[in-house]
């Protein structure tokens, strides 16, 4: 959270909702056919990887597939109702500042 504030700070997004929003758009494009509605969305993705991919992006479908499996633990951990396990699967998953994160957290609300 705190890159975040780090980044509102900077103006890069003007609120923690509005980095909310980029991080869903930007998973949703990545994981298909989805086309972001977000103002300014090709800008911000431009500017925020700018140096190009995080070091250790891996191929396309694969990512997906890890990604898959892992909304299907943590969707699993919280239907039965073990939300703990599934907040610690996610911390261990990915670093707060990406954007599955923030995904599979919000995923956890329907279930809290």
């Amino acid at each position: 959270m705190d890159r975040v504030e780090e980044m509102v700070e900077d103006d890069v997004f003007s609120s923690k909702s509005e980095f909310q929003r980029f991080a869903v758009e930007y998973v949703l494009s990545e994981l298909g056919e989805y086309e972001a509605e977000m103002v300014d969305f090709e800008e911000i993705r431009n500017e925020l990887f700018a140096s190009g991919p995080p070091a250790d992006a891996r191929d396309d479908a694969e990512l997906n597939e890890a990604f898959y499996e892992n909304a299907a633990r943590v969707r699993q951990y919280a239907v039965r109702g073990d939300i703990g396990t599934a907040e610690e699967y996610i911390d261990t998953a990915y670093p707060v500042t990406d954007p599955r994160c923030l995904l599979l957290d919000d995923l956890l609300d329907a279930y809290r």
